[in-house]
Parts: C-alpha cells; sequence; structure tokens
C-alpha cells in the first residue's frame, strides 16, 4: 500500500487531528542540535499517511505543532527520542511530553540482540523492509526529493505498529514501569544533552 505523503511549511495545517497518539521523527543537517538545524518534523497517525513539515530555516513560530507536541492528552511516539527531543527544543522551544520511544522499549525487551536500529525492529517484529539510502541525504535542500520524502515517512508510518508489539513484550517480561520511568526521563536527558552533558554518564562513578 503506497502511503499518503503531505508536505507542509514551516507549520502544520489547522484542524489537523492526529487523535490520541502520534508518531514523530525529524531530520537535521546533522547530529548536533547546537550546530545543525532542524530541517524536517515528519508525523503520523499510524493510518499509512505522514505529513511532513519542512522549515526552511528563519520562520520557527509553528504554533499548531508545537501546540501538538506540548499537548499532554497526546502520546508521542519516537524512535530514539532523545535526539529527536533536543531538536525540537533547541529550534521550537518546546518541551515535548508525553514521550514513548521504541528504541527504549526494545533495549528493555530484545535483550538477545545489540540491534535496536529502526529497520531492525520493522524487519524482525512486522516483517517490514525499510531502506537507509536517504538517511545521510541534504535535508535542507529548498526542495525534497521523491525518495527523501518517502524515506522521510516511512520512518514514522511504522512506530504505533512496533510499540504495540514492544508494549505486549513489556507487558510479558514486567518491565513496563522501567520503560514508563525511562520515557519520563527523556526530556530531562535531552535537557542534559542541550547542557553539554551529551557525552557524560552521570551515573557512572
Amino acid at each position: 500500500m503506497t502511503p499518503i505523503i503531505k508536505l507542509h511549511n514551516n507549520d502544520l495545517p489547522d484542524g489537523l487531528d492526529f487523535g490520541s497518539s502520534v508518531a514523530v521523527d525529524t531530520e537535521t543537517m546533522g547530529l548536533r542540535p547546537h550546530r545543525d538545524r532542524l530541517c524536517l518534523v515528519q508525523l503520523s497517525a499510524g493510518d499509512g499517511s505522514a505529513h511532513l513539515v519542512q522549515f526552511d530555516g528563519s520562520d520557527w513560530s509553528a504554533p499548531n505543532l508545537k501546540a501538538l507536541l506540548a499537548n499532554p492528552a497526546v502520546l508521542k511516539i519516537f524512535h530514539f527520542a532523545r535526539f529527536d527531543v533536543a531538536a525540537l527544543q533547541q529550534y521550537l522551544g518546546v518541551t515535548t511530553q508525553p514521550i514513548y520511544c521504541t528504541k527504549i522499549a526494545s533495549k528493555l525487551v530484545r535483550t538477545y540482540t545489540d540491534r535496536h536500529a529502526l529497520k531492525d525492529l520493522c524487519g524482525e517484529l512486522l516483517g517490514v523492509e525499510l531502506s537507509k539510502q536517504q538517511q545521510s541525504s541534504d535535508w535542507g535542500a529548498e526542495k525534497l526529493t521523491d525518495q527523501q520524502r518517502h524515506y522521510a515517512a516511512s520512518d514514522v508510518l511504522y512506530l504505533h505498529a512496533l510499540k504495540s508489539r514492544l508494549d505486549a513484550m513489556l507487558e510479558r517480561e514486567g518491565r513496563t514501569p522501567f520503560a514508563e520511568a525511562c520515557f519520563q526521563f527523556v526530556a530531562t536527558r535531552a535537557r542534559l544533552d542541550l547542557a553539554g552533558f551529551e557525552d557524560t554518564d552521570i551515573f557512572a562513578h
């Protein structure tokens, strides 16, 4: 089934409703939020469609997107939330909450492997093969290619389904409380990264 992909400039349109949970991902110019600007925010309600918000680098107002990210009634589902939440905080000035992270959930229950990338999760748990070919492309380009748009959409289209599978595994292994506590700490971990503690294990001796 071909996903429905809609591209928006600098914000979500008025009146868009994602329901009680929304999958979220970001694309940036690199892996350092202080240096590498936010270029794209992808969102999906888990219904086979994706909304891509492309930022031009000059307008960060995005009132509709910010309201959604901060809405306590809407769960935001990420894969490696730590990075995305930091990028959203750095450029949009918004604290994203509440949070679910499929990478954290995977590390808590898929202890039989060290492969916790989105591609690995989709392959094992959903039987879906993702292409990561566009991962390192120029997301700051004025016009995104069809390949970039489809890659960006694929990063959010399957997060709801992964959450469902991972929730069952967390429950089975009795680790749901651990996961919930970790999810609550993500926003603080992101703020620590932005404060210069990204390479420091604050729990180490």
